[in-house]
């Protein structure tokens, strides 16, 4: 009988245990979590605190009963404290009763997932400082939007932009504080983002661009002040966004990890140890621009790799086919979506691809409405390979971030994409559909 340990079951560890399960019902699958919930998704905490959530139980698509009843052995509540990869054993801890234990294994499944970036700044252990990751952030972060006037947001990524956006929306006075110059700075560029910064504007967000938080500062009102490398703004509370780490520190040294700390998986999901596999913000990606191995913390890549550690736990059957990181978020009223790299993301990898830009309506002026879209092309200027896209509108242009991620996978050149036979239907584009007509422009650069 074969024995697989799972350590944590988020994303990547529910789809594992599944998949193991699926491909191998007689296994003794144990999945070991520290928290009382699995499957959370914490890409809904933003909308829960601007009330757009039906029910936050929906905000779990799985559950330790559901898992169990697929033939897991579940250990909820419990720590894994120690992880010795040649001897083939997991020690842990019961949190609720104090109990110890060891689990001697076959097949290690490492889905511990990624901790919130914490760095050593003084202050930064203050209550008034709050995380914004997993169910328990959630709950706090929903009680105090219940009641806080202010609060200050530091991080403008995803998640701080996000968070940004709802808490004005409920009328609380944002601030949100980046190092960098831009918001979404990693995500899309200046042409996007500039509409991005005016809409947090129309909306009295202040935006501290260009400001290193150097530290937080309890006052006796019961506020808390950040300070930072040009000036300091007070707020009720803070939150904490700046990005995510891999939790990797039980197997740290056992198996080869980037310096960061992501497991080096291979397309099957393994690691460089035998037997050790690892999925998720655990692990690294194959970044297809690239073509070289990234750390990506996406739900997307976590649950292709999870799937992937069932079908390939025995023997190596499926290739993991790479990721674009596609993806979108709404602010206010702009959807933005997203895929592959962005000039700036090229930039920072010291990659040479160009870009073009291109912003017209989405479909005929005839038609009694209609809306700008901003499309932003990038490409190899060698191969001709497209390298990415972005794309800005206040209609939902989300699904052009997928075609787009499909063309880089299939390795298509800018001159392929804009031949690509796209559909015209003036209710939902022009004759030339803007992801080739954005393609078309690139190819005549």
């Amino acid at each position: 009988m074969t024995t697989v340990a799972i350590v944590g079951c988020t994303h990547a560890g529910v789809f594992a245990a599944t998949s193991i399960l699926r491909e191998h019902p007689d296994w003794q699958v144990h999945v070991f979590e520290r928290n009382a919930t699995v499957s959370f998704l914490s890409c809904g905490i933003a909308l829960w605190v601007g009330d757009h959530v039906s029910d936050p139980k929906k905000m779990f698509y799985s559950s330790p009963a559901e898992l169990e009843r697929a033939g897991a052995t579940m250990h909820m509540r419990t720590n894994v404290t120690n992880v010795d990869v040649a001897k083939k054993t997991v020690e842990f801890e019961d949190l609720e009763s104090g109990d110890t234990s060891t689990l001697p294994f076959d097949k290690l499944v490492v889905t511990t997932g990624s901790l919130p970036v914490v760095p050593p700044i003084p202050g930064i252990d203050s209550g008034h400082v709050q995380l914004c990751k997993n169910w328990d952030n959630a709950v706090e972060l929903k009680e105090r939007a219940a009641d806080a006037k202010s609060v200050v947001v530091v991080g403008a990524g995803y998640i701080g932009a996000e968070l940004a956006e709802q808490f004005s929306l409920i009328g609380t006075k944002v601030t949100l504080v980046d190092a960098l110059d831009r918001v979404l700075a990693n995500n899309f560029d200046k042409p996007i983002t500039d509409q991005v910064e005016q809409r947090y504007r129309d909306h009295g967000v202040e935006l501290a661009l260009g400001e290193k938080v150097t530290a937080f500062r309890d006052n006796e009102d019961g506020t808390v002040t950040v300070v930072t490398d040009a000036g300091e703004h007070t707020a009720d509370f803070a939150v904490l966004a700046i990005g995510f780490r891999p939790n990797t520190d039980l197997v740290r040294g056992q198996v080869m990890t980037l310096p960061n700390g992501a497991i080096i998986v291979d397309e099957f999901m393994r690691s460089s140890e035998p037997d050790v596999f690892a999925a998720g913000d655990a692990a690294t990606v194959l970044y297809n621009p690239t073509g070289k191995p990234d750390y990506i913390p996406l739900a997307t890549n976590a649950v292709r790799q999870g799937l992937l550690v069932g079908q390939n736990i025995e023997e190596p059957t499926r290739k993991y086919m790479g990721t674009q990181a596609a993806s979108a978020v709404q602010v206010y009223d702009l959807s933005l979506a997203a895929s592959g790299l962005t000039q700036g993301g090229a930039d920072r990898r010291g990659m040479d691809i160009r870009s073009v830009e291109l912003t017209e309506d989405y479909r005929p002026a005839f038609m009694e409405s209609t809306a700008p879209v901003t499309s932003i092309l990038t490409w190899d200027p060698e191969d001709r390979t497209v390298k990415g896209a972005q794309f800005c509108s206040t209609v939902d242009i989300s699904g052009a971030a997928n075609v787009v991620s499909l063309a880089i996978q299939s390795k298509y050149t800018v001159d392929m994409l804009a031949n690509v036979d796209f559909l015209f239907q003036p209710n939902f584009d022009q004759p030339v559909y803007y992801v080739g007509a954005v393609a078309m422009k690139a190819a005549q650069a």
